[in-house]
């Protein structure tokens, strides 16, 4: 009876929280969201750019993972998502060079997952290149590659714009998302997770109508 009791607690809990859910967050610009004074231009013209600033080292960005992820999978075919590492220095960017290397293989999708489990989890540093080379090799990634990618001028470049669009965005925290390089915002402005989620779609879509 104890269990019957306590399971229609949660149902009530979850309904209740599907509820609050379904009503849109207020846009307020200033507060939920700010609006770049400068916008910056999106990588894929035509497209609405969504784009999450992240760091491997963040417990938020780890906890956001199993709420965006599944929302990024079910995004339209003209909204055009991207990470971007977040790199303040040292082991922020050790990380950032790390995931733009994956990336770079085409094996980022495989294996970013693992890489978070490992930080966040397994409590492993992966701030040395032969300490990432080692893990990612446990993950079916080619260790020599791994390196010789890592090491490459082509990551060196995309490390220089990774940092460039932090600043003209206005990071100073992660995980933070933008809307076609005008919104920015965070957990923080929209009250969580979930909010922030709903805010992105109503950005998208005030993007959309504006085209």
């Amino acid at each position: 009876m104890r269990n019957l009791i306590l399971s229609a607690a949660l149902v009530t809990v979850s309904l209740f929280g599907m509820t609050a859910q379904a009503a849109d967050v207020p846009l307020e610009a200033g507060k939920t969201y700010v609006e770049l004074a400068n916008p910056v231009p999106v990588s894929v013209p035509g497209k609405v750019e969504v784009v999450e600033l992240f760091w491997y080292g963040c417990p938020h960005c780890y906890a956001f993972e199993p709420v965006i992820n599944p929302w990024v999978e079910k995004l339209p075919k003209d909204v055009n998502f991207k990470r971007i590492p977040a790199m303040f220095g040292g082991p922020w960017d050790a990380h950032g060079q790390l995931f733009l290397t994956l990336e770079a293989m085409g094996v980022e999708h495989k294996v970013h997952n693992a890489v978070f489990n490992a930080i966040q989890k397994e409590g492993k540093r992966l701030t040395k290149p032969e300490e990432m080379a080692d893990f990612v090799a446990t993950q079916g990634v080619d260790k020599d590659k791994f390196l010789a990618t890592f090491n490459s001028f082509a990551i060196q470049g995309q490390i220089k714009q990774a940092k460039e669009l932090a600043q003209k965005y206005g990071v100073q925290g992660v995980p933070t998302m933008i809307v076609n390089g005008k919104y920015r915002f965070d957990l923080g402005t929209t009250g969580g997770p979930e909010n922030t989620l709903n805010v992105a779609d109503q950005l998208i879509a005030k993007e959309r109508a504006a085209k």
